[in-house]
């Protein structure tokens, strides 16, 4: 009975951490919403039956306890009960997987207008390239690196003359402006994600991932790394900083192109 009582109070103090806990997501700023809808059906589909379990083991336990003379019955087979829990269990997987499936289709498919922009992950530090006034980012090589050329940009390629570079600084965006975020990364697996945008995605050495989102709110919100990519990962922190179209205009106006960046020496109709 102890056993029993110490299972129900499980279940009553789990429920009152998560209708009362102070620590729950912080306001969101992008369009994706629906993954904390997904979340939150997954929360409830989980909780429910994370509670019916935990308290059939305790009715279990008062029902059928040790009482002098009562012998256990054997069973070795029950066919309606296997049939109930596989048809139930396949039930509530498809309900958790079915609003993930739906919201990953939304979050791969990118606008057509969406803006682009690349990050760039590297030990332990975030860097950034956005397209010139050609609209288009050049051609890219890890093999490319080199102090004066730190995202690897091809010098051959005219549409990476013009391309923006922030190196470990902060990445500025336009407030209601879809963006498509394309992810590399020069050494090991590092994963982009602001808390505030919902949305996140693994950079993986020698392959390029991407994922978009609307800035929907101004403001100055922290990148964080969510792969342990070495001993460096806590500190490995940025911010990306929403603007006014005005005030990103201004901001994009200050910064270096990668011709700029190489003093001319990387001049697009070299021979390769």
């Amino acid at each position: 009975m102890l056993i029993a009582a110490v299972l129900v109070l499980i279940v009553l103090g789990s429920l009152l951490f998560h209708f009362l806990s102070p620590w729950w997501w912080t306001p969101i700023a992008s369009n994706w919403g629906y993954i904390d809808t997904t979340l939150i059906v997954t929360f409830w589909i989980t909780g429910a039956v994370f509670t019916a379990v935990v308290l059939f083991v305790a009715y279990c336990l008062l029902r059928f306890r040790h009482q002098p003379g009562r012998r256990a019955a054997y069973e070795p087979e029950n066919r309606r009960l296997e049939l109930v829990l596989t048809v139930g269990t396949a039930v509530g997987v498809a309900a958790m997987l079915a609003p993930g499936l739906v919201v990953w289709a939304q979050f791969v498919q990118v606008p057509e207008d969406a803006a682009e922009v690349e990050v760039v992950g590297q030990q332990w530090q975030w860097s950034y390239r956005l397209p010139g006034e050609d609209g288009r980012l050049g051609r890219a090589d890890t093999r490319l690196i080199t102090p004066e050329n730190p995202l690897g940009i091809s010098p051959h390629d005219p549409s990476g003359q013009d391309d923006v570079i922030v190196e470990a600084a902060d990445l500025h965006l336009p407030v209601d402006r879809p963006v498509k975020v394309v992810l590399r990364s020069v050494d090991v697996l590092h994963d982009f994600y602001v808390p505030e945008f919902r949305a996140k995605m693994d950079m993986i050495p020698g392959a390029v991932t991407y994922f978009w989102f609307t800035p929907t709110r101004t403001g100055t919100f922290e990148i964080l790394c969510a792969e342990l990519c070495g001993v460096g990962h806590a500190f490995m922190r940025g911010y990306v900083v929403v603007d006014t179209e005005q005030d990103y205009q201004a901001w994009l106006g200050q910064q270096t192109s990668f011709a700029s960046l190489t003093g001319g020496a990387a001049r697009a109709d070299a021979a390769p």
